[in-house]
């Protein structure tokens, strides 16, 4: 008996047979059911920092040129400084508590306590022993009072 006539049938029937196997389990969810695929891509997780006031900043709303106030922002502790750079000189005026934001926020206010042993020896230091701020739309606020005068100062980060 010849078997040659048959070999190019049984070789046709493997190719076939390879080409006809089940799918995979992982393709026949994905094909049976969208939704599977759909949550099984990676999603992308934004991540949401909290306000971050820390650094220096300085007065936008004085009414000389050459003198002004700063302010240092670091870890818990906010300091501001009376700056007049015609004399070259800087001076304490607050020294406090900065409770800094724990989540993302427009806008952010807290109430400073301040460090009256540090402010008491400074003679252009604020007599207050609190002090509030306000931080909205890049602009960080203060009420201030000298001679018996009140302003609003306005701060811009540096």
């Amino acid at each position: 008996m010849n078997l040659r006539p048959l070999v190019p049938i049984a070789v046709a029937l493997l190719l076939l047979t390879g080409c006809t196997a089940p799918a995979s389990t992982t393709d026949t969810a994905a094909s049976a059911s969208p939704s599977a695929a759909a949550t099984a891509e990676p999603t992308e997780e934004v991540v949401v920092t909290p306000l971050d006031l820390a650094g220096e900043w300085k007065q936008t709303n004085s009414k000389s040129a050459d003198a002004y106030q700063t302010a240092t922002i670091t870890g818990e502790q906010i300091t501001i400084d009376w700056v007049n750079d015609a004399e070259a000189t800087k001076a304490v005026y607050w020294i406090g508590s900065y409770v800094p934001p724990t989540e993302y926020t427009e806008s952010y206010s807290w109430d400073s306590q301040g460090d009256v042993a540090q402010m008491e020896t400074a003679i252009m230091a604020s007599g207050d022993s609190a002090k509030s701020f306000t931080y909205q739309d890049g602009v960080l606020t203060y009420e201030l009072t000298a001679l018996g005068v009140t302003m609003t100062v306005e701060m811009n980060r540096q």
